[in-house]
């Protein structure tokens, strides 16, 4: 019997929301504002989780929409934006970063966190956020990935079937290599912790 990988991962993640927050410590609050005061406009988030990012985007962005295929994460983001007074329009959907439900071109900022490790199918995901994104718009992204230091590289390979099968997160993933096959054009990398987190502006490059 053929095994539906989305399934899978989806069950694992709602089986850790309630201690979700805790595991996403290893993003440090530095790197989320660096990062998310760089967004504008009409902005999308991808693999929201637990809606941790909620509290760091700037007030001048038009609207926040954001999806994620784990209904026990999106339970803990939707308490988060009732509780919230936020300047803008929230709209939380479950959905499949591999199957967007929004027309081309339809975003100005794109946002993702710690969520291409955990993608069944990387290059598909990229592609359609890569399809929403407008030609002018931006992907922003804090990501982890193998390391470029071959022993750690090794090391993150032998652990990756344990992380997972205890949360569905592949450590080994070569994210940067993904990107490049997804024809997104990276136009800033900053490497973070090593080179195993690393903060990506990158262009939809819809006009090659």
């Amino acid at each position: 019997m053929r095994v539906n990988t989305s399934e899978v991962i989806k069950r694992r993640y709602n089986r850790i929301s309630s201690i979700y927050e805790v595991m996403d410590k290893m993003i440090k609050d530095t790197w989320r504002l660096n990062l998310l005061s760089q967004v504008s406009g009409e902005v999308l988030e991808v693999g929201i989780g637990t809606g941790t990012n909620l509290l760091y985007y700037p007030k001048h962005i038009h609207s926040l929409t954001g999806v994620d295929f784990s209904s026990g994460m999106l339970n803990h983001a939707n308490e988060k934006v009732k509780r919230g007074n936020f300047p803008y329009p929230i709209e939380l959907i479950d959905a499949d970063i591999q199957n967007l439900p929004f027309p081309d071109n339809t975003f100005d900022s794109i946002v993702s966190t710690c969520v291409f490790c955990s993608v069944p199918d990387p290059i598909k995901g990229l592609k359609e956020i890569r399809r929403v994104c407008k030609p002018t718009g931006k992907i922003y992204m804090l990501e982890h990935m193998r390391s470029e230091n071959k022993i750690i590289g090794l090391t993150m390979n032998v652990l990756n079937p344990l992380t997972v099968r205890l949360w569905g997160a592949n450590i080994n993933r070569e994210t940067l290599r993904n990107i490049e096959t997804s024809e997104i054009r990276i136009d800033n990398s900053i490497s973070l912790m090593g080179s195993i987190f690393r903060q990506l502006i990158l262009s939809p490059n819809k006009n090659k």
